[in-house]
């Protein structure tokens, strides 16, 4: 029997004129989601510095010498012995990074000294400013006891990205996708430009939560957005490449980064890049099966006509034919004690229900943890892999896109367990790899953990899809009216990986290539769990968890017809 879900895309298409329109315009805010999540890695970077020390009139480092500290930021290397200056007054100092020493009872201006120092901590600091010429590091001061200040301003921003797909998530069920959609864009705007402005620390970062919240609620809702607007014939490739449009806006943020080194102006112009978009949003439409779901079927009807004309079809489609499925849950929860019914009240502990379940539970727990700890550790940790920054950060972008059109192909062909543990297994080894890389290599380090994040990209854009087709789906012929239990949990996993991929990526500072290590070794073992999930290609979506659970077990009675693999 064909649903009216079904009914819908085969009659007005499942990827024409309208939704090709729609799909593009409305990934092309998600790239701002990118900007937002990444723009930390050159809004909090730390230059070279040192204790300040005034009138300063000459200067030593090693066999350097020179009457400017410009000239000697280009051979120091911070640890490596400090850097001794005369003032004008006749004192000599050595200078490190969060100390100085004032020399006692000096005789000749030399860079070794035996006698006596007097040690005090810095009442300011200097910086390099070949490469950052501003950041709030150097405005605020956020280096020696304030160093962790900094650090914390990233995983704030992703305590922010957590709160704001729950908040918002719950929200577009209740409201719509189109007013949500419209408010967190604007609101991606006023607290983009607003961070800029923000004249200290605490400030700075009550800010980033705020867009860190927006910009989480609009990539939440823009993927339930044009999922309701395609077809399951084109479903999987549209999902994943809403991730393709995030990518693109870790590409920009090393571009902009790149060409302005000045903190707030960098900030304004990753902020301005996709205002373009506040231009036309509000023309949006509420999708067809919220506004069937919330009894707004004149609304809908338009929009249905609206479809059909502009995909040059005849609009022969009534929304009173696509009640139908309504009607049947509504059937359903009058009969009592049906399947549905049931459903509508598992918990979270009926996924742990058996050790079957539960092993296949947390094996999708982790793949969620580790493809959110892995991407970020992979996109902000780039930056520490030697080489230049700049190219490094957009590498970690760029490879993004062929993962997704690879993973699209792939878990089509050869299936999602198939697809999802070799890239898991190809990311770990490729990371642990790394430790036998020599230090004066980068090249073939980088080369090594983009391989890592191109594997993990994979595994992190299919497993949405792979955890609907894992688990029963609540309401069948209403997926979209309200998340499932699975794919809930799952991504409160992955915003636990993306809280803790900061900490983790602070760890290059034991040893540059730790947190690739870390993400590497997770990822083979999970890679390895993998291996024991059902395969989900060609088999039917399940609707009691007994069926779930029966997934990858040889069948007593011949398997109905498959489903479509996308329909979700």
């Amino acid at each position: 029997m064909t649903t009216g879900v079904e009914r819908l895309f085969d009659e007005l298409g499942h990827f024409k004129r309208f939704q090709a329109c729609l799909y593009f315009a409305a990934i092309f805010q998600a790239i701002s989601c990118g900007i937002h999540y990444l723009a930390s890695v050159f809004l909090v970077e730390t230059p070279k510095f040192l204790c300040d020390t005034p009138n300063i009139t000459d200067i030593l480092y090693r066999n350097h010498s020179s009457t400017s500290l410009a000239d000697i930021w280009t051979h120091y290397k911070p640890g490596d012995g400090p850097v001794v200056v005369r003032t004008a007054r006749g004192d000599q100092w050595e200078l490190s990074p969060c100390l100085k020493a004032l020399r006692l009872d000096v005789i000749n201006f030399q860079y070794e000294f035996f006698g006596n120092k007097t040690v005090e901590s810095c009442g300011g600091f200097v910086y390099d400013h070949s490469e950052v010429e501003q950041s709030i590091v150097t405005d605020w001061d956020l280096v020696c006891e304030k160093e962790w200040l900094a650090k914390l301003s990233q995983p704030t921003f992703m305590l922010g990205v957590l709160v704001g797909a729950l908040v918002f998530g719950d929200v577009a069920d209740r409201i719509g996708r189109r007013p949500i959609l419209m408010a967190t864009s604007l609101c991606q705007f006023i607290f983009g430009v607003t961070v800029a402005f923000t004249g200290n620390y605490y400030l700075f970062v009550v800010m980033r939560f705020f867009l860190a919240m927006v910009s989480s609620g609009y990539l939440v809702v823009v993927f339930v957005y044009v999922t309701e607007f395609t077809g399951n014939k084109v479903r999987t490739w549209t999902s994943m490449h809403v991730h393709a449009a995030f990518a693109v806006g870790v590409m920009v943020v090393a571009l902009v980064g790149y060409l302005v080194r000045v903190w707030w102006i960098y900030q304004i112009i990753l902020t301005l890049s996709t205002s373009p978009f506040l231009l036309y949003c509000w023309k949006f439409p509420e999708t067809p099966f919220y506004l069937m779901a919330k009894g707004r079927y004149k609304e809908a009807q338009e929009l249905l006509d609206t479809m059909a004309y502009f995909n040059g079809l005849p609009p022969t489609l009534k929304v009173s034919e696509l009640k139908d499925d309504g009607a049947l849950l509504k059937d359903n929860k009058q009969s009592g004690g049906t399947a549905m019914e049931v459903e509508k009240r598992l918990s979270i502990l009926d996924m742990f229900g058996s050790l079957k379940m539960a092993g296949r539970s947390a094996t999708c727990w982790a793949i969620w943890f580790i493809g959110s700890l892995g991407y970020y550790v992979f996109s902000l940790g780039s930056v520490n892999l030697g080489g230049n920054q700049y190219i490094n950060l957009f590498l970690a972008g760029a490879v993004e896109i062929p993962s997704y059109l690879i993973g699209c192909f792939a878990m089509d062909r050869v299936g999602r367990k198939n697809t999802c543990a070799p890239a898991l297994l190809l990311g770990g080894v490729a990371c642990i790899l790394i430790i036998v890389v020599p230090q004066d290599i980068e090249v073939l380090a980088i080369v090594l953990s983009m391989t890592g994040k191109f594997a993990i990209a994979i595994a992190f854009g299919l497993i949405y899809l792979y955890t609907c087709e894992l688990y029963p789906t609540t309401i069948r012929h209403h997926i979209w009216s309200g998340r499932s239990l699975a794919v809930g949990s799952g991504s409160m996993m992955c915003r636990v990986g993306s809280v803790v991929a900061p900490f983790c990526v602070y760890l290059a500072d034991i040893w540059i290539y730790l947190p690739q290590l870390i993400v590497g070794i997770l990822a083979f073992i999970i890679g390895i769990l993998t291996m024991f999930l059902p395969e989900t290609l060609g088999q039917p979506l399940t609707s009691t968890l007994k069926e779930a659970e029966a997934l990858g077990s040889k069948p007593k009675t011949k398997n109905p017809p498959a489903l479509e693999m996308n329909q979700i």
